[in-house]
């Protein structure tokens, strides 16, 4: 009896094999593509390659970062020119921020420069004075130095 029903079993088996097979090869087989989407006329052209970092990339950045800090710090102190240093930062952007990135990049050594002091100080005290000297003589220093070695 047990022969019996391993030969039924057996024999079930190879009954549903070319069917398996058939699964298989449709499983397997080129699916069926959509058809292809017309093209988008309102796409936007994608964004130019980001250029290679300028060599004075690093100072341009912390100069930004001087900036920031400076155009906070002389308002704060109520110099009378508290108003240059974002309009400074504007000029910065224009003529240095060539491509989006490199734009946001600038933009946030400047925040980060304006942010940092502004967590720090309400009022105006001799430390904010001195920390704005010696961001002006950084500053000036740096921006000499790019000017200087990079043209400008």
């Amino acid at each position: 009896m047990r022969t019996g029903f391993v030969r039924l079993v057996l024999a079930a088996l190879l009954a549903f094999t070319p069917v398996a097979d058939t699964f298989a090869q449709q499983r397997s087989g080129p699916a069926k593509s959509a058809p292809p989407k017309p093209p988008e006329k309102d796409k936007e052209p994608p964004p130019p390659a980001e250029p290679p970092p300028a060599p004075y990339d690093r100072d341009l950045m912390r100069l930004s970062e001087i900036v920031g800090a400076l155009a906070f710090l002389r308002s704060l102190c109520s110099e009378p020119d508290a108003a240059e240093w974002p309009a400074r930062m504007k000029a910065i952007l224009d003529s240095e921020g060539v491509t989006p990135s490199r734009r946001d990049r600038l933009a946030g050594a400047y925040n980060r420069g304006f942010r940092g002091y502004s967590l720090t100080y309400r009022v105006c005290t001799p430390a904010a004075g001195e920390a704005a000297r010696r961001y002006i003589a950084e500053g000036e220093r740096l921006s000499h130095a790019i000017a200087g070695r990079f043209g400008g």
